[in-house]
């Protein structure tokens, strides 16, 4: 059985020496798979612009090895000696090193690889050494070699004792040139176009795919950085700000092929919903708890307590108190998550944050000159089709980081995308309406530019007719998604929640769009309804009778909604939620926690308020009585004192007594109706 070097998984990061494990193989077998291991090496390509010199030696060293191998496979009984057994087996080790550092190089970032030139060429320079430290001790007489066979390890052992670490001084005439594009970069000089297009091509980068790969691997780069290597992290960031920029500048904006086959780079990875912050929209990197059991990112919630706000923004409860409680569960699975589809993720006490650019002055100049760049270039387009690819750009660099959305709108961006949010770009340049509405999202989740994008002269409006008339369901969830975003400012939210279109729009797309689109409807909605003087006009759009049409496919959602609205909405509201009792009862039975939570809270503030005919409905439903008792043993401690409330108010109904059941409390006045056992 032979081993073959596709056990060791691809990997950005070479392995050290001990991680290669000597084969235990019948003497056979260990020459056989020498052999396959050689022959694959011979098969690779040098690499074509960096290390080509020290990539082909030793290739071509085992390819003269692989004749060696072939020679000893030839023999009817080949049996080794204990030290001729452990020379074959090192060299098995060797020979994977060194083609896991050929392909390695041939994979990973040219720039990187380039800023590393000297650890890279003395890591070829080791192996060579090792390689001719066992040729030394090599076995020859033992095995009986014939004439042309010995002289052929002499030959390459030779070879190997006479090498030299070897840094090509073109590659490093290169590295010069890069770094001092970068310096001119971090002193706001904007480099000439002829010196990027000289030095990209020295590299191989000659056009936008190649850039939007190398984008990639210095993003895997980063990932692949120990935490406390602050300095290397913060170089593979300054390089991707520069390979950003030369792409737009070189190559012109471009939205990717989608023929062309690539991996999902980390900005455009599908984040699962309960790892993204119901605040920013962003994936969280220090997940924590409130008082009422939802979890936000640290900064984010943080923002939104020391903006002055009392309550949950998902739920809208008060909390009881403002501390916040490390999720360390969710955010082991959201590292894990990030380790799989190689997102950089730290956490936010580092400092050397995720995008590094807070600390990377070199980083946001590249970011600002991008941005720049793009805006400039917009601004001067005509065509449709050549702003579909600008607009792409903005919408990729704007969700990044925070920089780089304050760099765009700082450029003047907004009133530029605004051009393209109309019905009549939507119908003819459907892509490039997503685009615009996108990017304008992206933009939001930074606090600054809700305000901007609230104060440009078209925005809002240009946003509530994609969301109503949008080209693509696409474009209609993402300017649902703005609103929400835009209704986590205290101010907006009122002002959005006046305009009857804004309520229309999300309650159509609510009722008719796709999963997705109906979940960013529903946060917008959520958001709303945190807002009593909103309440009314939700109600009359409908909201409580989509809640209950929605309870099936979108439990959380709609039921946190309902709860909102029943808790602010007064007697209208809970006139309208009677149609909603028995579907709440049964989400109390087999709803997931947080639904119940919300189901049970809600039943409450409906009974309390509504009186004796929604308790008289409640009452009538089958089981109830059972449901609330699991709930009491079962759930989480809101629901069980929620739970508790409920059986109090239902037994005293049975009691024929009015109550107004407090939580843990009641009060007991004497009624003259009679209950009618149900």
């Amino acid at each position: 059985m032979a081993i073959f070097p596709e056990i060791f998984p691809p990997r950005k990061r070479r392995p050290s020496a001990g991680s290669f494990i000597s084969p235990k193989l019948s003497d056979k077998n260990l020459v056989q798979s020498l052999h396959l291991l050689s022959q694959e090496i011979s098969t690779l390509k040098p690499l074509q612009f960096l290390q080509k010199r020290n990539s082909l030696s030793l290739i071509r060293k085992s390819k003269l090895l692989q004749i060696l191998f072939e020679e000893l496979l030839r023999f009817p009984v080949l049996v080794l000696s204990p030290s001729a057994t452990l020379c074959f087996e090192e060299l098995h080790v060797v020979l994977q090193r060194v083609k896991t550092l050929i392909e390695d190089c041939s994979n990973c970032s040219k720039m990187w690889l380039l800023s590393q030139t000297q650890t890279v060429s003395n890591n070829f320079h080791e192996l060579t050494v090792e390689l001719s430290t066992l040729l030394d001790i090599f076995p020859m007489k033992e095995l009986n070699l014939n004439d042309d066979i010995e002289e052929l390890v002499v030959l390459i052992r030779k070879q190997c004792s006479n090498d030299k670490p070897y840094v090509d001084p073109r590659d490093d005439e290169v590295k010069r040139a890069v770094l001092g594009l970068l310096d001119s970069i971090k002193s706001e000089i904007v480099p000439e176009q002829s010196k990027l297009a000289e030095i990209f091509s020295k590299l191989g980068l000659r056009d936008a795919s190649s850039c939007r790969e190398e984008i990639e691997n210095l993003q895997e780069e980063v990932q692949s950085q120990n935490q406390s290597d602050e300095k290397s992290k913060s170089e593979a960031i300054s390089l991707i700000g520069l390979v950003r920029y030369a792409k737009c500048v070189l190559f012109g904006a471009s939205t990717p092929d989608p023929d062309t086959p690539r991996r999902k780079p980390a900005t455009e990875a599908v984040i699962p919903p309960d790892f993204r912050c119901p605040i920013s929209l962003d994936l969280m990197r220090d997940p924590v708890v409130v008082a009422t059991g939802q979890t936000y990112d640290r900064d984010s919630i943080k923002l939104w307590i020391d903006s002055g706000h009392a309550t949950c923004p998902k739920t809208g409860q008060t909390l009881a108190h403002t501390e916040l409680v490390p999720n360390l569960g969710l955010k082991n699975l959201i590292a894990m998550w990030c380790r799989e589809k190689k997102i950089p993720f730290e956490a936010t006490g580092s400092k050397v944050k995720v995008n590094g650019i807070r600390t990377n002055k070199t980083a946001l100049e590249a970011v600002r000159m991008t941005a720049s760049f793009l805006v400039n270039k917009l601004s001067a387009l005509e065509s449709m089709e050549a702003a579909t690819g600008v607009v792409y750009e903005l919408r990729v660099l704007a969700k990044t980081d925070h920089d780089s959305r304050a760099c765009i709108a700082e450029a003047e961006a907004i009133p530029l995308l605004v051009r393209y949010l109309g019905s009549a770009v939507g119908l003819k340049h459907s892509s490039l309406q997503v685009n615009a509405v996108t990017t304008l999202l992206n933009l939001s989740i930074l606090e600054e530019n809700k305000t901007r994008i609230m104060e440009t002269d078209g925005a809002l409006n240009g946003i509530i007719e994609v969301l109503r008339s949008g080209a693509t369901w696409e474009a209609r969830g993402n300017a649902a998604a703005t609103i929400f975003s835009l209704t986590g400012v205290h101010a907006h939210r009122k002002k959005l929640g006046r305009k009857a279109r804004v309520i229309k729009g999300l309650m159509e797309l609510a009722k008719e769009g796709p999963t997705s689109s109906r979940r960013d409807a529903l946060a917008a909605i959520l958001n709303l309804a945190g807002e009593r003087e909103i309440i009314g006009k939700l109600i009359e759009s409908g909201v409580v009778q989509m809640s209950v049409e929605l309870m099936d496919r979108l439990p959380e959602e709609a039921v946190t909604i309902l709860e909102s609205v029943v808790k602010r909405g007064g007697f209208i509201a809970i006139a309208a939620a009677y149609s909603a009792v028995k579907k709440l009862g049964m989400v109390l039975r087999d709803g997931s926690e947080r639904v119940q939570e919300s189901a049970a809270a809600t039943l409450v503030t409906i009974c309390r308020k509504g009186g004796l005919e929604l308790v008289t409905e409640l009452a009538s439903l089958p089981g109830i009585e059972r449901t609330i008792w699991e709930l009491m043993a079962t759930g989480t401690m809101r629901s069980k004192r929620k739970a508790s409330t409920l059986l109090r108010i239902l037994r005293r109904w049975s009691a024929g007594l009015d109550v107004d059941v407090m939580d843990g409390h009641t009060t007991t006045v004497t009624s003259s109706r009679i209950a009618i056992p149900s």
